[in-house]
């Protein structure tokens, strides 16, 4: 039996007008990614707050977040896919610029792999349930 390592990682909610910020990894099916909202694994001494705000940065190509509040942690076990159970810390944020509708962005990877290129816009929060693995857990406690 294979040994499932802990890893704790970040969500963002970022709501704007009833919408939920989102993204798709474009030349991947939905099938293999789905639709996921920001996040990401959190560095070594970095907190969870800092790592969710880079995370939303370096996703979106956005800039301007701050975090309005933690909306809690949840565990979630990826397995078979890795075999990881991930320690999710859960934010909301707020975006203080404008953003399309739907734009492309991608992410920097500091020269290990090619950058990877997303899909962004968004979504209804009442469309919220179509989240991959999990992701959606805690949209229900924006409205607490």
């Amino acid at each position: 039996m294979t040994e499932k390592v802990v890893k704790d990682k970040v969500l963002c909610y970022v709501v704007r007008d009833g919408r939920l910020l989102v993204f798709r990894h474009v030349g991947r099916s939905y099938e293999e990614v789905g639709i996921q909202v920001p996040g990401g694994g959190i560095r070594r001494g970095e907190a969870p707050e800092e790592a969710a705000l880079r995370e939303a940065r370096e996703e979106t190509g956005l800039t301007r977040f701050t975090i309005t509040r933690k909306l809690g942690e949840v565990t979630y076990d990826i397995s078979p896919y890795r075999f990881e159970v991930q320690r999710r810390h859960v934010f909301a944020l707020n975006l203080a610029e404008p953003a399309p509708e739907r734009w492309l962005s991608q992410e920097l990877h500091d020269g290990e792999r090619e950058p990877t290129a997303f899909e962004c816009f968004w979504i209804p929060l009442e469309a919220a349930h179509v989240l991959q693995s999990g992701q959606g857990a805690l949209i229900g406690a924006l409205y607490d």
